[in-house]
C-alpha cells in the first residue's frame, strides 16, 4: 500500500513540489491526480471545466507524426490569433532544444521524447499543470529557462522533481509523502527541510514516550490478570491501542556507501595531449590538452549535443579520438556511472547481477561483505534482491547501477547524469560521499545543487571543440556570466550613447522642413500677438460685449498657442 486515507487540496495559484523517497508513490500520486490511474478508494474532485496538463515519465506520441503535427493540436483554439500558431510551436520547441519541427517523433531519442512531451503540455496552457520529473534530460540552460517560465506563469503547478534549486525557486508549497501519509509545508523547499526536521524530531520523541508508557502498562497487565473484566476493560483496550501505535518504526532509511573506500591512487593520474575529435563537420574536441591532478573534482557543463558524454567515453577509451593521446596512470581504476544505465540482461536477478561482478566485497580494506550484505546498504532487502531487473523502478535501477559501480572500489569516478531518478535523500548522501571521496571525480549533471556541492572547477564545453576551464562551482560560473553580460551591455550602451551625446552637444542644422516651420512660426506669432493685443484692448474699453464668454475663451486659447509657438521658435532659432 502506497497511501492510506490521504487528503489534501490544491488551490488556484499554488505551485507545489512533491518530495519522497523512491518507491513511496510520487509518480503514482501524480497519475491519480491526472486521471491516468484510479484510486482503490476515495475520490479526486476537480473544479468544473478545469483543464489539466500532465507530463508523464513515459510520454506517448502518434506514430509517424512530425513534431509540428504533434504540437499543433495542443494549442487552445482561441489562443494566438494575432500570432501564427506554427511560430508559437517553433519557439517553444527551440527553447527546449528541438529546433527542427519537421522531425518525426518515431526518430526521437529518449531525452528528445521527454522534451517534446514537455513542449506539448506547456503549449496547451492548462489551468493545472502536473509535471513528473520535468528537468530530466534537459541541459542546465534549458532547466533555467523552464524555471523562469514557470515562475512567471500564473499557472497552478504540481510537480515531482529532485532538482532542489528548481523546487526552492519555483514552489510556494511542498508536499512530502512519508509513512503512507502526506505532510504539507507552506513555503519553499528550504523552509520545508526545517519543518521536516522538526516533525521527525517531534515524532521520535513521541514514539519514545509511547514506548515508555507501554512498558508501564505491560507491567500492570502482568500484575493484574483479574482486571481483564469489569471496569478495567477500558484500560485493557487502551493498552492494545497503545501497543499498536508504539510498534510503528520510524527510521531514516537511506543508502549507506560511507564504508566503501576507493582503492589507492598514485600521484600520476592521467594526461590529455592534443586530443581532437570530430563527427563529420561537428567538432567535439580541438587539440585538448590537460593534466589531471590527484583528488581533483571537476564538473562538465554545456548545451545538449556539444559532446559531454562523448568526452568522458573518450578518456576511458570507449570512443577513440581522431588524434592526440591519453596517458593514464598505472594505479587509476575507473568507475563509470553511465547515463544509459546498466548493461545487464533484463531477465537477471538483482543479486545475480552483483554476484557476477564479485562474490567478495572489500569495503574499507579490512571489512568483507557478501553481495547480499552489500546490497542491503543500498536499500535492497533480501526480497528485493530476488527481483528481476526488468521489474525495478527507475530509482531502483539507478541505485543498483550505483552499487555496481562502487563495488569495484574505483579511485576515479566518472558520473554521467547521476541525479536522474534518484530521490533527494539519496542525492544528499551521495553528495556527502563524493565530497569525502579519496580519488578523482568527473561529473556531468544538469543538477546545479549537485554540482555546487561537489566540484572544485568546471570544464565549460562551448561547442566547436572549445573547452574553457572555470575555477569555481556552477553558481560561481553563473555569477561570472551575469557580470560579463552586464559589462558588455554597459559597454554597448556607452558606445550607442556617445553619438547621441555628441549630437546633443553639437546641434544639427535645420532641415528643409524645419526651416519652413521656423519661417511660418514668425508669421503665426506675429498674428497671435496682434489678436491678443486687440482682445485686451476690447476688455479694457468698458464697452458692452455681448459674446464676452466666447471672447474670454478665445483669449485663453491665444495665450496658450502663443506660449507653445514661441517655445518652439526658440528651439529652432538656436539651430538656425
Amino acid at each position: 500500500m502506497l497511501f492510506e486515507s490521504v487528503t489534501f487540496g490544491v488551490n488556484e495559484g499554488d505551485k507545489i513540489g512533491v518530495i519522497a523517497k523512491n518507491g513511496t508513490g510520487k509518480s503514482t500520486l501524480l497519475r491519480l491526480l491526472s486521471g491516468v490511474e484510479s484510486p482503490d478508494s476515495g475520490n479526486v474532485v476537480f473544479r468544473n471545466d478545469l483543464r489539466v496538463g500532465f507530463l508523464d515519465q513515459e510520454p506517448s506520441f502518434t506514430p509517424g507524426a512530425t513534431l509540428m503535427e504533434e504540437m499543433l493540436p495542443a494549442l487552445r483554439e482561441e489562443d494566438h490569433e494575432e500570432w501564427n500558431r506554427e511560430d508559437r510551436v517553433v519557439q517553444m520547441l527551440s527553447q527546449l532544444g528541438l529546433p527542427d519541427p519537421s522531425l518525426k517523433v518515431d526518430h526521437l531519442s529518449g531525452g528528445q521524447r521527454k522534451r517534446a512531451s514537455l513542449a506539448r503540455v506547456l503549449l496547451s496552457q492548462p489551468d493545472l499543470l502536473i509535471l513528473d520529473e520535468p528537468t530530466n534530460h534537459l541541459d542546465i540552460s534549458t532547466v533555467e529557462w523552464l524555471e523562469n517560465y514557470l515562475t512567471r506563469q500564473r499557472v497552478t503547478l504540481l510537480m515531482v522533481t529532485h532538482d532542489r534549486y528548481f523546487l526552492d525557486r519555483v514552489c510556494n508549497k511542498i508536499i512530502e509523502i512519508d509513512m503512507r501519509q502526506i505532510f504539507t509545508y507552506e513555503g519553499n523547499f528550504d523552509y520545508s527541510l526545517r519543518r521536516r526536521a522538526e516533525r521527525i524530531e517531534a515524532l521520535t520523541g513521541e514514539l519514545a514516550k509511547m514506548k515508555n508508557t507501554l512498558r508501564k502498562e505491560q507491567e500492570w497487565m502482568r500484575r493484574q490478570p483479574q482486571a481483564r473484566a469489569g471496569k478495567a476493560r477500558y484500560r485493557i483496550n487502551a493498552f492494545y491501542d497503545l501497543k499498536q501505535k508504539a510498534s510503528v518504526r520510524y527510521d531514516e532509511k537511506n543508502i549507506d556507501p560511507s564504508e566503501v573506500k576507493s582503492s589507492y591512487i598514485g600521484s600520476k593520474i592521467f594526461e590529455a595531449e592534443g586530443i581532437t575529435k570530430r563527427f563529420g563537420d561537428k567538432v567535439i574536441l580541438d587539440d585538448f590538452t590537460y593534466t589531471f591532478a590527484r583528488y581533483e573534482k571537476v564538473g562538465i557543463v554545456g548545451e545538449n549535443g556539444v559532446g559531454k558524454s562523448t568526452f568522458i567515453k573518450m578518456l576511458q577509451g570507449i570512443v577513440p579520438q581522431d588524434s592526440g593521446e591519453w596517458n593514464v596512470g598505472e594505479t587509476v581504476r575507473f568507475g563509470y556511472y553511465s547515463q544509459d544505465g546498466l548493461d545487464l540482461p533484463e531477465g537477471k536477478k538483482v543479486i545475480d547481477a552483483i554476484t557476477d561482478i564479485t562474490e567478495d566485497v572489500v569495503v574499507n580494506g579490512t571489512t568483507h561483505y557478501t553481495p547480499m550484505q552489500f546490497l542491503t546498504r543500498f536499500l535492497f532487502s533480501p526480497a528485493d534482491q530476488q527481483k528481476y531487473i526488468s521489474t525495478l523502478s527507475g530509482g531502483e535501477k539507478r541505485r543498483l547501477h550505483l552499487a555496481a559501480v562502487l563495488i569495484t572500489r574505483p579511485n576515479f569516478l566518472i558520473l554521467d547524469e547521476p541525479t536522474n531518478d534518484l530521490d533527494i535523500m539519496t542525492l544528499a548522501i551521495l553528495e556527502e560521499y563524493l565530497k569525502e571521496f579519496k580519488g578523482c571525480v568527473i561529473v556531468i549533471s544538469h543538477d546545479r545543487f549537485f554540482l555546487d556541492s561537489i566540484v572544485d572547477h568546471l570544464f565549460v564545453m562551448e561547442g566547436n571543440g572549445v573547452i574553457k576551464d572555470f575555477p569555481g562551482n556552477y553558481t560561481d560560473y553563473r555569477e561570472f556570466i551575469k557580470e560579463q553580460k552586464a559589462a558588455q551591455l554597459k559597454e554597448s550602451a556607452a558606445k550607442t550613447d556617445a553619438p547621441r551625446r555628441e549630437n546633443r552637444e553639437r546641434p544639427q542644422k535645420l532641415s528643409f522642413k524645419e526651416r519652413k516651420e521656423y519661417e511660418a512660426l514668425s508669421v503665426e506669432i506675429e498674428e497671435l500677438t496682434d489678436e491678443k493685443t486687440r482682445l485686451e484692448a476690447l476688455f479694457n474699453s468698458g464697452e458692452n460685449i455681448p459674446d464676452i464668454a466666447d471672447k474670454a475663451m478665445r483669449y485663453n486659447e491665444v495665450k496658450e498657442l502663443l506660449d507653445d509657438k514661441e517655445l518652439r521658435w526658440l528651439e529652432l532659432d538656436e539651430r538656425s
